[in-house]
């Protein structure tokens, strides 16, 4: 069921569903039970953008710290919960904003009904976790392998589970390492029920490698109307993971807002470190709130008329620069003064 007709599911204070903005999601990596060491994590990662953090709870004092944690943070925050459906009722009476387990591995139905009774309670969503490498046996037998199908088939099965014991406030997730299967997973999976889906390409990698699978499967599967929340996994900062999620909506147009930064490839008539200089500019415009399109480009004869598609830009030649408005040169200025000049320019737009 593609995202403009999903079951709407609140998150604490945000929702996803029901066609709403696919939201951004990250997970720390700290200790959960160092409320300190995750708070300051969680502020960094709320202020590159993330809308929803999940924690990891292993154990009791993690599920304590969730109750701390979440009067110092300004988004909701997921329990994330394995093996021990203990952890679950803990961290939900700790005030988690929603849970997510995958109920074949949380110890029996009677377990999972636990949950359910506590999660209907405080009446917080579950999401329904599904990852290839935890496929069953019984359907890595039936499909002769790990498959689109079988992922399918297993979070579904689960769905049911938690259906039959009288609750839908669900939101799905099917993970695999392998992009394409995970496409196809989705494609299947959206045809099959209408609640909410958190997308993401599982064990994606390092930041390289892992923004590369991300964009190729996550585009795919956003770009067809799948999805409604979304989390891109690396192996590093999960800070990237947001500014990656960032630029993965705003690139298919799910994204509005922020400025995007494009800059030229360099080449042999380049005379300025246009490579710092592109990197300087990305992150002076991180926190900078206007919808705009910024041009770097190293050439100050070509560049003129490649960033007329951009709001305003700047180009390089042999020790000065060029300040560039819709392909049109304001004005000309010592290259040590380009990066300046653009500040000013964007602080007196935003005035």
């Amino acid at each position: 069921m593609y995202r403009e007709h999903t079951k709407t599911v609140r998150i604490g204070d945000r929702v996803i569903g029901g066609g709403s903005p696919v939201l951004i999601q990250s997970m720390t990596n700290t200790r959960t039970e160092d409320v300190a060491a995750t708070v300051e994590q969680i502020r960094r990662l709320e202020a590159a953008g993330c809308e929803i953090i999940r924690c990891t709870v292993p154990t009791e004092e993690a599920a304590r710290a969730l109750g701390e944690i979440k009067k110092q943070i300004g988004i909701p925050l997921v329990a994330d919960i394995h093996f021990d459906y203990r952890m679950a009722l803990a961290a939900i009476a700790n005030g988690a904003d929603k849970i997510r387990i995958n109920p074949g591995n949380i110890g029996g139905r009677d377990k999972v009904e636990s949950v359910v009774s506590a999660a209907r309670e405080r009446q917080i969503p579950i999401r329904v976790g599904v990852n290839s490498g935890s496929l069953e046996k019984e359907l890595v037998e039936k499909y002769h392998g790990v498959t689109a199908q079988g992922i399918v088939e297993s979070a579904l099965d689960k769905v049911h589970m938690i259906e039959e014991l009288g609750y839908d406030n669900l939101v799905v997730s099917i993970k695999s390492s392998d992009v394409l299967m995970c496409v196809k997973a989705h494609e299947i999976l959206a045809e099959k029920t209408n609640y909410p889906l958190h997308v993401g390409i599982t064990e994606a990698g390092t930041v390289i490698s892992g923004n590369i699978k991300s964009a190729i499967g996550l585009g795919i599967i956003l770009y067809q109307g799948i999805g409604d929340t979304v989390r891109v996994s690396l192996t590093g900062d999960p800070v990237e993971e947001v500014k990656s999620a960032k630029l993965i909506l705003r690139t298919l147009g799910l994204r509005k807002g922020g400025i995007e930064v494009v800059s030229c490839p360099t080449c042999g008539r380049t005379k300025i470190d246009l490579i710092g200089l592109a990197n300087e500019v990305e992150n002076m415009v991180q926190d900078i709130p206007l919808d705009l399109k910024v041009a770097v480009m190293g050439c100050a004869v070509n560049g003129p008329g490649e960033a007329k598609e951009a709001d305003i830009g700047i180009a390089g030649g042999n020790g000065e620069g060029l300040l560039i408005q819709k392909g049109e040169v304001i004005c000309k200025v010592p290259e040590e003064r380009l990066l300046d000049t653009l500040r000013e320019k964007l602080r007196n737009w935003q005035e």
